[in-house]
């Protein structure tokens, strides 16, 4: 599933073929993807115009001028493209405007759409839920200290916690605890108040870059030029079970925590 810097090149690569434009029409071209789609979605977004295109946690949002704001998820395997010919099988969901058609695909289905006015999308039920963004001051030592003081999650799962920390998933978990040190399975709530300093400047330096390399394309990610993101070459730990550790050369281990495969090194991670 994307996590934050696969939906954060998204975002960006949507605000200069979305934002000031008109939306002429919006067609809805089968009534759902993971859940039933805003039955009125055409009627409220056709003759809108774009006025804002924001990121939170792994959402995407498209504000308008009409007071509504379109949230969206990519789920496993959505995608925004330019149409250059007729819309596919999977093309659910077009957006025209003078400079084009932009269809949102997803062959899955496990996308979402939904429509909210603007300035309810903080309470809305998918987003009032979920912790600071980690790349924003409110995500600082102090905070996570805050989170894991007593806690006898692992610091893994603790990260993957939504309530935490918004948008950081399996992969970039994995990557930013190994480089700031911490094993992955360690009790949050044993972990130093400077360990967990590091690890928080840590990942939003992992972020930051993996947002710079366009994200990480492992199956279905894509930005909206169609380009690949190539964050998967610098991954240290991720995918790499049985190859040697780049800091002391000893075989990187993967387990399974809950559900998830986590990738770490025995020696370097303590």
């Amino acid at each position: 599933m994307p996590e934050l810097p696969e939906v954060e090149t998204v975002v960006r690569g949507l605000q200069p073929l979305l934002l000031g434009q008109r939306l002429g029409q919006v067609i809805a071209r089968r009534p759902d993807l993971r859940w039933p789609l805003p039955p009125d979605l055409g009627q409220r977004l056709t003759g809108a115009t774009v006025t804002g295109l924001k990121r939170r946690a792994k959402y995407g949002l498209m504000e308008t001028d009409r007071g509504d704001t379109l949230i969206f998820h990519l789920g496993m395997s959505g995608r925004f493209h330019q149409l250059t010919g007729a819309p596919g099988t999977h093309d659910h969901v077009l957006f025209v405007t003078q400079q084009g058609t932009l269809a949102y695909n997803d062959h899955r289905r496990f996308g979402s759409m939904h429509l909210t006015p603007t300035p309810e999308v903080a309470a809305h039920p998918l987003i009032a839920p979920i912790g600071p963004e980690p790349l924003s001051d409110a995500f600082s030592g102090p905070w996570l200290q805050a989170r894991a003081a007593g806690r006898f999650t692992s610091i893994k799962a603790l990260l993957l916690d939504q309530h935490t920390v918004a948008g950081i998933g399996n992969i970039y978990a994995c990557e930013a605890l190994f480089e700031a040190g911490i094993n992955p399975v360690r009790m949050a709530g044993a972990i130093a108040p400077k360990r967990l300093d590091r690890l928080v400047d840590v990942i939003k330096a992992t972020l930051d870059r993996a947002i710079a390399a366009g994200g990480s394309t492992l199956r279905d990610h894509a930005q909206v030029s169609g380009d690949l993101g190539y964050f998967q070459h610098s991954f240290r730990v991720y995918g790499r079970a049985g190859e040697p550790c780049p800091g002391c050369g000893a075989p990187v281990r993967r387990r399974v925590q809950q559900g998830r495969s986590t990738f770490h090194c025995p020696a370097c991670q303590r």
